[in-house]
């Protein structure tokens, strides 16, 4: 029986399932959550105590500030950003405690710098949600078979999602998994090698009047294969 944390996993691999062309299924929880978070950080809980506290203290990364700022929701920027600025204020003067005032003031703006609200809490989301899918696999059919239709995972959720199975899986049920997680990623890597290859084929004079096939946009997959696609460009 479907439970609701498993609903968002399902619907991530029945799409990507339906339109091979969306790639990963966790590229696409990905891209979920964090529309999600940005939509939250920007609505109501902006001025959530706790949250606010979490934000002010974390901050957040070059790329969610952007796409934050391309909601057009400046009152809540220039919210965030003035109780953020406080504590930033904090951080470069050093905290009050005995010892090196300066260098606790540097590694404490160089913790700031690694830091993202968006981005830890999509880790944190996304990290139940792959071992959600790790269970699904292990213990529902029907989901193994969303699973063999995925056309691939990028590589860093394919370690990610191995990672945690290896540790969580009994020997036997993990050496199957392995098996059905390495096969998808094996032929979909041939396969891109293929492309990539007669795309560089193409600056070839002499492959002038040779069709693309499908290799026209091979170093555009193979980036979001290597990398992930957290915007889905």
């Amino acid at each position: 029986m479907e439970q609701i944390y498993t609903i968002p996993v399902n619907e991530a691999f029945d799409l990507v399932s339906e339109k091979k062309e969306c790639g990963c299924p966790f590229c696409v929880l990905y891209r979920k959550l964090q529309e999600d978070e940005l939509d939250i950080i920007l609505g109501a809980s902006m001025m959530e105590p706790d949250i606010r506290i979490k934000t002010n203290e974390q901050g957040f990364c070059l790329t969610h500030y952007n796409m934050m700022l391309g909601r057009k929701r400046m009152l809540g920027m220039g919210l965030i950003l003035e109780s953020h600025l406080d504590e930033v204020k904090k951080k470069l003067s050093g905290p009050v405690v005995l010892g090196n005032k300066r260098a606790a003031a540097i590694s404490a703006l160089g913790t700031l710098e690694s830091d993202c609200y968006v981005c830890s809490r999509i880790e944190k989301n996304l990290n139940a949600m792959t071992a959600t899918a790790v269970y699904l696999w292990d213990s529902d059919c029907a989901f193994r078979e969303k699973f063999e239709k995925v056309p691939y995972f990028c590589l860093p959720h394919y370690r990610a999602m191995v990672d945690y199975a290896s540790k969580k899986m009994s020997k036997r049920s993990f050496s199957e998994f392995y098996d059905a997680a390495y096969g998808i990623e094996e032929r979909y890597l041939s396969e891109l090698r293929l492309d990539v290859s007669w795309f560089c084929k193409k600056f070839d004079y002499r492959y002038d009047e040779e069709p693309w096939y499908n290799s026209k946009d091979s170093v555009q997959r193979t980036i979001k294969f290597l990398s992930g696609d957290p915007k889905g460009e």
